[in-house]
C-alpha cells in the first residue's frame, strides 16, 4: 500500500468519526427535550445564548387590552374611556343614563363606537357585556372595587391611583384618550373645542377665564390626553407623587404638582378646559347652544346624583324639542342642582369606579 492511499484512509476515518459523533450528539439532545422533557434550561444547554435573547412574555391582560383599544380606537388613535363598578352599574343606575346622553346628544352617538368601558370589578364587567360592545375587566389583586367607594377612604384613594396608573399604561401603548367619569353627560362632540396644540387637558370645577392659568381648579373626572413622551413621564410623576401626598387623592395631589419645575422641564404643554363648554354644577355651562359635557360634581351620594342627572336629561331634551330661533333665545337653562348641593367643597364628590 502506498504512503498516499494510507494517509487517505486515516483522513476518512477521522471524518467518520467525527460525523458519528455529531450524529451521536444531535441524538442525544433531540432525545432529551422530547414531549414531556423539554425545559428551558435543557434548551439553554444546547443554546446558552437563546435565554439571553428572549423577550419576556406580555401578560394576556395587556394583549386583550392593546385589541380592545385597537378595535375602539379613532383613525388616529385616541379612545374615549370610563371606569365602573358594581355600584355604579346596575340596571337603572349612572350608567345607563350616561349611555343614554351619547344617544340624545347632538352628534355623539357615533363617539359610542370609540368607548372603552373599564370595569373595575366582576359584576361591573358582566353588566358591561350586555350595554355596551368594549368591555375590559381591569382586576388589582387584593382589592375589590364592587362597592360604593366614600370620599376619601383608603378603599376610595386605591381606586384613584388605579385608574391613574391604568391610564398610563394606555398612554405607553400609543393610544390618546378622553376619561370621562360615568357621571358626566355628553350632549355635543367635544374634540372640537380641544386645543390641537396642548398634551393635557382637564375639565375644571371653577375656571378663572383662561385656559393657561395654572390656577385654575381641575377636575380629573374629564379630560383628554395625548400619547407622547412628555405625557408619560408627566403620569409617571403624578402616581410617584401619592407618596410624597399619601393622604391626598389624584386631584388634589395633581393641584399641587402642576407647579412643579419637573412639568416644566418634562415641556408638558397644559390647559384647562371652559365651564362653557365643559360644565358641572360646581359651575355651571351656562349656555345649552355650546354646551358638550355636563358634570354632576359638587355632589354627595348616588341617589342625589340619579336624581340630578336624570333632570339634566329631561333638560336637555326640553331644549333640542325647541324651534331654531328659540333655542337661540336661550329660554332654557339648567334646573339642577336640585338634590345636589353647591354648598359641597368642589371636589368632595362620592365616586365609584374611580369617579371624582
Amino acid at each position: 500500500m502506498s504512503p498516499e492511499t494510507s494517509t487517505r484512509i486515516r483522513r476518512g476515518a477521522l471524518i467518520f468519526t467525527a460525523v458519528t459523533f455529531c450524529v451521536f450528539l444531535v441524538y442525544t439532545a433531540t432525545d432529551s427535550i422530547r414531549p414531556g422533557s423539554f425545559s428551558s434550561s435543557s434548551f439553554a444547554s444546547i443554546l446558552p445564548s437563546y435565554l439571553n435573547y428572549s423577550s419576556p412574555p406580555v401578560p394576556d391582560s395587556t394583549l386583550e387590552l392593546e385589541e380592545i383599544l385597537k378595535n375602539a380606537s379613532t383613525v388616529n388613535r385616541t379612545v374615549i374611556l370610563t371606569t365602573l363598578n358594581d355600584a355604579w352599574a346596575s340596571p337603572g343606575s349612572i350608567v345607563d343614563l350616561f349611555l343614554k346622553s351619547f344617544r340624545l346628544g347632538d352628534g355623539t352617538h357615533k363617539l359610542l363606537d370609540h368607548l372603552v368601558i373599564v370595569a373595575m370589578d366582576q359584576r361591573a364587567y358582566n353588566r358591561c357585556r350586555i350595554v355596551h360592545n368594549y368591555c375590559y375587566a381591569l382586576v388589582t389583586k387584593g382589592v375589590d372595587f364592587h362597592q360604593e367607594a366614600d370620599f376619601m377612604t383608603p378603599h376610595y384613594l386605591k381606586m384613584m391611583w388605579r385608574r391613574i396608573d391604568f391610564l398610563r399604561t394606555v398612554l405607553e401603548l400609543g393610544y390618546s384618550f378622553v376619561f370621562t367619569d360615568a357621571d358626566i353627560m355628553w350632549f355635543r362632540d367635544p374634540f372640537p373645542r380641544f386645543f390641537p396644540d396642548a398634551d393635557f387637558q382637564i375639565a375644571c370645577d371653577n375656571f378663572l377665564g383662561r385656559s393657561d392659568d395654572m390656577n385654575n381648579s381641575p377636575n380629573g373626572g374629564f379630560n383628554y390626553v395625548k400619547s407622547n413622551d412628555r405625557t408619560i413621564a408627566f403620569y409617571k410623576f403624578w402616581y410617584s407623587s401619592r407618596e410624597a401626598y399619601p393622604e391626598f387623592h389624584d386631584q388634589d395631589v395633581l393641584n399641587k404638582i402642576k407647579f412643579d419645575p419637573i412639568i416644566s422641564n418634562i415641556g408638558l404643554k397644559i390647559r384647562f378646559l371652559d365651564t362653557a363648554y365643559f360644565g358641572g354644577l360646581c359651575e355651571p355651562s351656562r349656555d345649552l347652544n355650546v354646551v358638550c359635557t355636563m358634570h354632576v360634581n359638587c355632589c354627595i351620594g348616588m341617589d342625589r346624583k340619579l336624581i340630578d342627572l336624570e333632570i339634566m336629561l329631561q333638560d336637555w331634551r326640553a331644549f333640542v324639542s325647541l324651534p331654531s330661533d328659540l333655542k337661540n333665545q336661550s329660554i332654557i337653562s339648567w334646573r339642577v342642582p336640585r338634590n345636589c348641593s353647591l354648598n359641597s367643597v368642589h371636589h368632595t364628590d362620592t365616586p365609584k369606579a374611580g369617579n371624582d
